[in-house]
């Protein structure tokens, strides 16, 4: 299934010289006639799978964030992740089996369901998606929050297709919201919210409330419950106490929820009641999931676990999908926050949990009876390649705040991506002409082949890393007056400077731009003629794009790019 993209009509004119010579770009238009992208991360090769019921963490590399999980009973399992301020939203994937996943397209996928994007930066926007299934009715939920709109969800009877506009839930404060569906057909919302009557005790302070909805009006009923105030050890203060999610285990409720903030500290921790209104004990073992205590200087280390979800398979098995990093040298990661999966464990007095003590997140998870399957490489050192010879853009692009329709097409010259000249820069806040897709490995490399003649001064295209407004590497192409040129441009919070340009003096409108990424550095290498590659810039700070230095909820992006700005 791909993305429900309509397309622009371009007014660009572009010429075939021939059935097999390369199209000559209009003025103001860059083509791209390809886009490749390789791994080449050497934890994957230090550990290869050799049991056929292996399984590489995480389950969904690079920047997949927040996930939330759920099932229907029948076998199908449905899991969703943050998109903050990138369009589509809320990529939505299916499995059969937990271990093989598969995006079958996006739950926000017509801006009509995404409100108020486009003047947010890029880690506002859509947080924290969950995902549940309501069997009374046989309807999927997801509930989310926009930030500057508001808490909202939609519905489907069929996950593979549309999903509804959006239902606010103006009653509902906070963020992270989540439904719960009891065996008794009644309903409820949990999700974060401030400090009792805002009056915060300290910096991170915290509640989970509860709410009921009534599946039959899809509006909330009765008042809002203060479920857990600060977090499970209250006497700690602990911070950020967000993401909940509610469960009914053997007759007893479960509320399970991150704690600690985003970071280093991160964790998840479970309290369990006889009612979904409480009161909710804290497990006296908590947290149920953290790596934080553990030695940063351990090979391949995963950190910053929590913000988790549980499902339980149809075989009986439980198991937790939730958030981690993969820091390099424990100082920095581009990646972001990524999707893994861990079995869940059970205490002797009936709580749920998946480390204690010294446990580590592990690179590789078994599953008994499911054996790896050919096709889908959604882990471990893959290459994705993309043609540009569909009328849709595949699941793995997005653009920002918008469709970006007006910018882009893939019809007006079949077999390649023509992005428009935009009069919208990356570092501004609203829909440029880019494409992108997650760096999804430390390692790697990516290129293109561009077909690009710039008219004037302004007209500039070619490959950008992006991790926010404010921190970018722009690879590209343009004009001074005289020559073209290629230039590598660093953008930082204090503005742009250029690191290194080389004058073009070919005639040729085509070049191949390639990124060659080790984890710390990043190499640019162009090419005017096939296989003559010249080096732009080498050992270029690839922490630039990390969250250590740029904060943000997000991890990199490598895609395509033009601008008249």
């Amino acid at each position: 299934m791909k993305t429900r993209l309509s397309l622009l009509a371009t007014t660009a004119t572009v010429c075939m010289l021939s059935c097999v010579q390369a199209p000559v770009p209009d003025a103001g238009i860059a083509l791209f006639g390809g886009f490749s992208y390789s791994g080449a991360d050497t934890c994957y090769t230090h550990h290869p799978l050799t049991e056929e019921n292996a399984f590489y963490n995480p389950i969904l590399p690079g920047w997949y964030s927040d996930p939330s999980v759920c099932t229907n009973g029948k076998g199908d399992y449905f899991l969703v992740t943050s998109t903050f301020s990138y369009y589509p939203g809320v990529p939505i994937f299916h499995s059969r089996d937990l271990m093989h996943w598969e995006q079958v397209g996006h739950v926000l996928d017509r801006p009509s369901q995404l409100r108020n994007l486009p003047p947010q930066h890029v880690s506002g926007g859509i947080f924290a998606p969950a995902i549940e299934y309501n069997p009374h009715n046989e309807t999927y939920y997801m509930v989310t929050t926009n930030v500057g709109w508001g808490n909202f969800f939609v519905t489907t009877k069929d996950p593979f297709g549309e999903w509804s506009e959006p239902i606010r839930l103006p009653t509902v404060g906070g963020i992270d919201p989540s439904f719960f569906f009891d065996d008794d057909g009644r309903a409820y919302i949990v999700n974060n919210d401030d400090a009792p009557d805002r009056k915060a005790e300290y910096d991170g302070h915290r509640t989970i409330r509860i709410q009921e909805f009534d599946p039959a009006t899809n509006r909330t009923v009765g008042d809002r419950k203060i479920l857990v105030n600060k977090g499970a050890r209250p006497e700690d203060n602990p911070i950020w106490i967000e993401g909940p999610h509610m469960y009914k285990i053997n007759g007893k409720y479960y509320l399970m929820s991150a704690e600690g903030g985003t970071g280093g500290w991160h964790s998840e921790v479970i309290f369990r009641s006889d009612s979904p209104m409480g009161p909710f004990e804290p497990w006296e073992k908590n947290p149920i999931l953290t790596q934080r205590h553990l030695d940063h200087k351990r090979s391949y280390p995963i950190t910053c676990a929590g913000h988790a979800d549980l499902v339980q398979a149809k075989e009986g098995d439980w198991w937790a999908v939730f958030l981690a990093c993969r820091p390099i040298e424990n100082k920095f990661e581009n990646l972001g926050r990524e999707t893994f999966i861990m079995p869940v464990k059970w205490s002797d007095d009936g709580f749920p949990y998946m480390t204690q003590g010294d446990d580590i997140v592990p690179l590789i998870v078994h599953r008994d009876g499911v054996k790896r399957q050919d096709g889908y490489a959604t882990a471990g050192n893959f290459t994705h390649t993309d043609e540009f010879a569909d009328t849709l853009l595949a699941q793995d692009w997005h653009t920002l705040r918008g469709p970006a329709t007006e910018h882009y097409s893939l019809t007006a010259v079949p077999g390649y991506l023509a992005l428009k000249c935009a009069p919208k820069l990356s570092t501004e806040r609203g829909t440029p002409a880019f494409v992108g897709r997650r760096m999804q490995h430390h390692a790697f490399e990516s290129s293109t082949d561009m077909l690009f003649a710039p008219a004037d001064t302004l007209e500039r295209a070619g490959m950008v890393l992006f991790k926010d407004e404010t921190h970018q590497y722009l690879f590209i192409v343009g004009y001074d007056g005289t020559n073209k040129y290629i230039s590598l441009e660093k953008v930082g919070r204090q503005g742009t400077e250029a690191l290194a340009r080389h004058a073009l003096t070919e005639q040729s409108p085509a070049i191949t731009l390639k990124v060659v990424s080790d984890g710390k550095h990043y190499a640019f290498h162009y090419a005017t003629k096939k296989g003559r590659w010249q080096t732009l810039a080498e050992e270029v700070d690839a922490a630039h794009l990390s969250t250590a230095r740029a904060g943000g909820f997000t991890g990199s992006l490598i895609g395509l790019y033009a601008t008249n700005k």
